[in-house]
């Protein structure tokens, strides 16, 4: 069409023949445009509908793909979180022996008996009590024998044992 109009224009058309050529081209534009807009409306029902398809796929790609990946992000925070719930309990351990040491420490500095140190002389006052009944012509006392460490705060007991010293 362009070659048409250019032919016109050199070889020194009429104005009318130039005229007639432009509406002809002007008709032709316009019903391309008619028939392109035809055509949209015969398959634009067809292609929406590939389109939602399209998308409906994509979706459900994308959703699967997320969900993936959450459920892989979900085991390392998870494994994360273990690691360090172990490492902060290794570190709240020996941060509890070493105060139980340094406390042990400065009891034995004061001169606070420990425990093996009260079951120790509970065995020598037990032994000593023995052999004060039997110089005496007393038969020993068996309770005695099985005698445990109070607990801290409480109280030692005393018995006829402990009065017979």
């Amino acid at each position: 069409m362009a070659k048409k109009l250019k032919a016109m224009a050199e070889g020194k058309a009429e104005g009318r023949q130039l005229a007639a050529a432009v509406r002809d081209s002007a008709q032709q534009i316009w019903l391309a445009g008619l028939g392109a807009f035809a055509k949209t409306q015969e398959e634009g029902g067809k292609v929406f509908e590939a389109l939602v398809k399209e998308g409906t796929r994509l979706q459900r790609q994308t959703r699967a793909l997320t969900e993936e990946k959450i459920g892989e992000m979900t085991g390392k925070v998870t494994k994360a979180a273990g690691d360090i719930t172990k490492q902060a309990t290794q570190s709240w351990d020996k941060l509890e022996q070493v105060f139980e040491d340094r406390v042990s420490r400065a009891l034995t500095r004061l001169g606070v008996p420990t425990s093996k140190d009260i079951q120790d002389l509970i065995a020598r006052v037990d032994a000593l009590n023995d052999n004060v009944q039997a110089l005496n012509g007393v038969a020993p006392a068996a309770s005695r024998r099985t005698r445990k460490v109070p607990a801290a705060g409480k109280p030692v007991r005393r018995g006829r044992a402990a009065k017979a010293v």
